[in-house]
């Protein structure tokens, strides 16, 4: 690689053009299998399999799976499908934390053998405030200084489980006094009396992350363990462990970056957890979610949420990007590969009086005008009609240019009509138009020349076939949720709209299940994967990133101008 583009890859062209571990580049992609895979992880994944690529070298997908209270097998299979989705192949089979718990129960043994490690009785309570604060020293715990044959003993009847759960822990023996919290005699080891999908109830003592991350990287030998910036904290632990042990290879070193945090989302598992179990979605894969399921399923592409990763890039600081920003990508990708189809949302009847009643003409659209191979398809055209509601007023307002009484309009692909009359129910609400259409207007144009300002999209009413839209909203109003309150205190209600009778054009019919089209002036949607004739709406159709560039450009002038 000629031109390291961010601060992470500058670093290991630095240590491949030393000689660094031999000039091997090798990375992992290290998730806990306790939820699904988020947009978050989607940068982390890119990073690492990206880096990877452009040295080339190799990455590997390791399951951090030391918690068996949350952690299971589906979560492993969704996760490598989630991987596999987005575009990735690890190097070699999946590893797992587990696959190490023997080795890392012996290196716990090694530190205790040379004093490095203990037998702690204090609970987790006690423990939290005997650890101190960041202008307070923490204070040793009473069974620090037990003997190494007691250390043993005890941390060996701990693995054979004969204390209950959070009855003991093992501890590091660093320095109740450092600088770094996280350096104050950190938890190794605690009792778990709990089932683990992957090694059964063999062991009743679990690692903590902190104890098997380091030490897995070192086994699989990663050279750049690449970590978000909130591990910044712990990189001191991660190398002290390192150091203090017979590793078989060199010690990876850990570099941070900049986690991804999107405008009006959440990407902590935590909270995530709460919305699915609180039934504020519809599971892991709600179209709202942030989660690759959930983006799957409201049909954005993959290779859009790659292109934004690489747009982003890779920073040493926190900062909040514009979920419209991403949208963009997402659009802009649609824009070239989906198909275009007709669909109308709220129907409106419409009564082409003068056209025959028992004629269907066959209209060419076209399927995609960006792809000049994408060709055309026929759509029926009727004397029934629908359009949307929005698209006639009876009382236009001033700069209304669609369908009223009196006004002509175009139809895409067909004829122009005029609006002749109206149809209302007892209620007084408008039910069915009126409207007559020129016959030599069927090329798209009129002979005389004469304009219309409006062109409407329609659908035959004798050949409609019913569909379900769902149109979304933000799932939170507040632009960075959480950041000074509980997250779903900014939860939005009204984040989905369902809508059960739509119209929409037979040829929607035969779209492939997950596949995205485009709704002609509606926005861009995704066949659901799950129940046929439901229609997701991924993105709309304005640039809203355009738009928010502009204003941002305009201030920025005038910020300047004043000065």
């Amino acid at each position: 690689m000629s031109n390291p583009s961010d601060f992470i890859r500058d670093k290991v062209q630095s240590d491949t053009d030393a000689g660094t571990f031999g000039g091997r580049v090798q990375t992992r992609f290290p998730p806990e299998p306790n939820g699904y895979l988020h947009i978050g992880h989607a940068k982390a994944i890119c990073l690492n399999f990206g880096v990877a690529a452009d040295f080339g070298g190799i990455c590997k997908l390791r399951f951090d799976d030391t918690n068996p209270e949350t952690e299971d097998s589906t979560y492993v299979e969704g996760i490598q499908e989630d991987i596999a989705w987005l575009g990735f192949e690890p190097d070699g089979a999946p590893a797992y934390a587990s696959d190490y718990f023997e080795q890392l129960y012996d290196w716990a043994v090694s530190l205790i053998e040379r004093g490095l490690a203990f037998v702690d009785d204090q609970d987790a309570e006690a423990i939290s405030e005997t650890r101190g604060g960041f202008t307070e020293v923490g204070t040793n715990s009473p069974w620090r200084d037990r003997s190494v044959e007691q250390n043993l003993d005890l941390f060996a009847r701990m693995r054979a489980g004969e204390f209950d759960d959070g009855a003991k822990v093992l501890r590091a023996k660093i320095d109740m006094a450092h600088d770094n919290m996280n350096m104050r005699d950190p938890v190794l080891y605690r009792i778990r009396k709990t089932h683990h999908y992957r090694t059964g109830d063999t062991w009743s003592i679990y690692p903590t992350y902190d104890w098997a991350h380091g030490q897995g990287d070192a086994i699989e030998g990663v050279t750049h363990s690449l970590c978000s910036l909130e591990f910044d904290v712990h990189r001191p632990l991660y190398n002290w462990f390192l150091e203090h042990l017979d590793l078989p290879g060199d010690q990876p070193e850990q570099t941070e970056f900049a986690r991804l945090n999107l405008t009006h989302t959440v990407t902590s598992k935590r909270v995530l957890r709460r919305l699915v179990d609180d039934g504020l979605v519809d599971g892991w894969g709600d179209p709202r979610l942030p989660t690759l399921r959930g983006l799957r399923r409201r049909g954005y592409p993959p290779s859009a949420i790659r292109a934004f990763c690489d747009h982003i890039g890779v920073s040493r600081s926190n900062s909040l990007v514009d979920i419209e920003l991403l949208e963009s990508f997402v659009r802009t990708e649609l824009n070239l590969s989906a198909l275009r189809r007709a669909a109308v949302l709220r129907p409106l009847r419409v009564v082409i009086e003068n056209y025959p009643e028992d004629q269907v003409e066959y209209k060419p659209a076209v399927n995609n005008p960006e792809d000049a191979d994408a060709g055309t398809r026929d759509v029926p055209f009727s004397r029934v009609l629908y359009i949307e509601q929005e698209d006639f007023e009876e009382d236009p307002p001033p700069k209304y240019f669609r369908l009223t009484v009196g006004r002509e309009v175009r139809l895409r692909y067909g004829y122009f009509i005029t609006c002749t009359g109206v149809v209302k129910d007892d209620n007084g609400d408008i039910v069915e138009l009126r409207a007559t259409y020129d016959p030599e207007t069927g090329g798209g144009s009129a002979p005389d020349g004469r304009k219309v300002k409006s062109t409407l999209h329609w659908v035959s009413a004798a050949h409609a076939v019913d569909a379900e839209v769902r149109l979304y909203d933000r799932l939170f109003t507040n632009p960075a949720p959480g950041e000074d309150d509980d997250p779903l205190e900014s939860y939005n209600e009204a984040s989905v709209e369902v809508i059960t009778g739509a119209k929409v054009e037979p040829a929607l019919a035969e779209v492939p299940r997950g596949q995205v089209v485009q709704f002609e002036r509606l926005g861009y949607f995704a066949h659901d994967t799950r129940t046929p004739m439901v229609f997701h709406r991924t993105v709309g159709l304005r640039d809203e990133w355009a738009r928010i560039q502009k204003r941002n450009e305009q201030q920025a002038a005038k910020q300047k101008k004043q000065r």
